[in-house]
């Protein structure tokens, strides 16, 4: 059998870190805690558990303190989990199921993460595949009967546990003071964190946040050195369309949505926007096509709901306003059995 070391990171997490614990601590081998800078009970309680308790200076970087934490662990594979979630006794005993039945050459398990919706600022399912076990020491082996090479690929294995996500708070502030802080440093973020920046305004960002990362996503587009695929440029153009739309700057919000729609494949949040200035100016059939075509036509860039029941409920007021009550109703029922799949 296979042993377990879980990691987590981990900053003033009194009111559920015993929670987490409790659902871990007799399914893995040891529990490394990686704390941040706690002021609270948080290391007292984990006193309970381990002790492998270690201090880390926050440096605004996940990262870092993730490595940090994984140097620390001893055994055969390491478990990630934050103080948030959970593991019921149903999902526990499938833990302990794979612990016994683990492939050697298994080099990583994914595992759903469910209740992503729950102060949601990034997801756009509610369930997942997350990988949340890792293989501390990897081996390398050679592959191929001629022109031999190693395999770079890991080996994943979806398992069916699932862990259960129950956030207190909305951690989008934070997020963007960090991207802010990252920015600020003259740091190149990957593309990888410039899509899920675009993607957390676009799910929790406010008016504020998306004011603030304009000029940032501005400079993308002309930052040669990113060399940006044609799908990568869409989401930056949803990201700048929406902070013309708050700044009813109409040359900067026609620039970048026609260089949307002129692609063979348009954005459906920047068909969503258009739809918007025109119902903003009661030009509800102009506003129609828009959300018509958001709804039906285009593919979502970061946010699913502007391709399904948000253009849908629009698609409703536009019918009701040009008296259409029968077509309004119709949009409305449709926005409500709308789910995201």
């Amino acid at each position: 059998m296979i042993t377990i070391s879980a990691c987590l990171i981990v900053k003033n997490e009194e009111q559920i870190l015993a929670r987490c614990l409790n659902s871990l601590n007799d399914i893995v081998d040891e529990i490394v805690i990686v704390d941040t800078g706690s002021t609270d009970g948080t290391k007292d309680i984990a006193k309970n558990y381990t002790d492998k308790i270690y201090d880390f200076q926050w440096i605004d970087d996940f990262a870092a303190a993730r490595n940090f934490s994984f140097s620390k662990a001893a055994m055969d594979y390491i478990y990630v989990a934050d103080a948030d979630e959970v593991i019921d006794e149903e999902n526990r005993i499938k833990f302990l199921q794979l612990k016994k039945a683990m492939l050697p050459e298994i080099d990583i398990v994914q595992m759903k993460y469910a209740n992503q919706f729950q102060f949601n600022t990034t997801y756009n399912f509610d369930v997942e595949y997350r990988p949340k076990l890792y293989k501390r020491v990897r081996y390398f082996y050679w592959i191929d009967p001629i022109h031999e090479s190693v395999s770079l690929e890991p080996i994943i294995y979806d398992s069916d546990i699932e862990i259960l996500h129950l956030p207190t708070s909305n951690h989008a502030p934070r997020d963007f003071k960090t991207f802010q802080k990252i920015i600020l440093r003259g740091e190149k973020l990957s593309k990888k964190l410039i899509n899920m920046y675009a993607r957390e305004l676009f799910i929790a960002g406010t008016k504020e946040d998306f004011l603030k990362a304009e000029s940032f996503f501005e400079m993308l587009l002309e930052d040669d050195s990113y060399s940006f695929a044609y799908e990568e440029r869409k989401a930056i153009q949803c990201v700048l369309v929406r902070c013309s739309s708050l700044k009813n700057d109409l040359p900067k919000l026609l620039k970048y949505s026609l260089n949307n729609v002129a692609g063979d494949k348009p954005s459906s949040e920047i068909c969503y926007e258009l739809g918007e200035y025109f119902f903003g100016l009661s030009d509800y059939k102009e506003a129609i096509i828009w959300f018509y075509n958001a709804a039906y036509e285009t593919e979502c860039e970061l946010n699913i709901h502007y391709g399904g029941d948000y253009p849908l409920k629009k698609l409703s007021a536009c019918y009701e306003n040009l008296g259409n009550i029968e077509q309004a109703d119709a949009y409305n029922e449709l926005a409500k059995q709308w789910k995201a799949e």
